[in-house]
């Protein structure tokens, strides 16, 4: 379903998703209307979600991350994961293997913002247990996985 072009086309976006259609056509040797095809077939296949600026958090006064096991009861992980991803703070909720069930990475202000949210997590029906690592420093933070070889 995905071709070689169509990942030059996504790895473009990736690093400038205001690229116009013009320029992609231009930097790939394409027709203006088949860049436009094929991301208007990209979009509608659900693997571009959207377009989104990449926000340095820290510079926002988000400075502190954080990493969120959480142990919750069978019957209630899904309802758990939904609320956790409702959250403001969660920016991944993922459903894991392991010694725990659910994986949080959030970002805070400072250590009571952390505090609120992770008393939250406990309060909510079905969770048995948290634990919290603080991130001490940033070595990688990269939403885009890299499309070329």
């Amino acid at each position: 379903m995905v071709d070689e072009l169509d990942m030059k086309i996504l790895s473009l976006l990736q690093k400038n998703a205001r690229l116009s259609y013009r320029e992609i056509a231009k930097e790939l040797g394409v027709a203006v209307g088949t860049v436009y095809n094929r991301i208007k077939r990209l979009e509608e296949s659900g693997i571009i979600k959207g377009y989104a600026p990449i926000i340095d958090y820290e510079k926002l006064g988000f400075g502190l991350t954080a990493l969120i096991g959480v142990k919750a009861r069978g019957k209630k992980i899904i309802e758990i994961e939904r609320k956790i991803a409702e959250s403001g703070r969660a920016m991944m909720v993922y459903d894991i293997t392991g010694e725990f069930d659910i994986f949080v990475i959030a970002k805070f202000k400072d250590r009571a913002d952390m505090n609120r949210f992770v008393k939250w997590l406990l309060s909510l029906d079905g969770v048995e247990k948290t634990n919290t690592s603080v991130v001490m420093q940033v070595v990688k933070e990269e939403p885009r996985l890299s499309l070329e070889d």
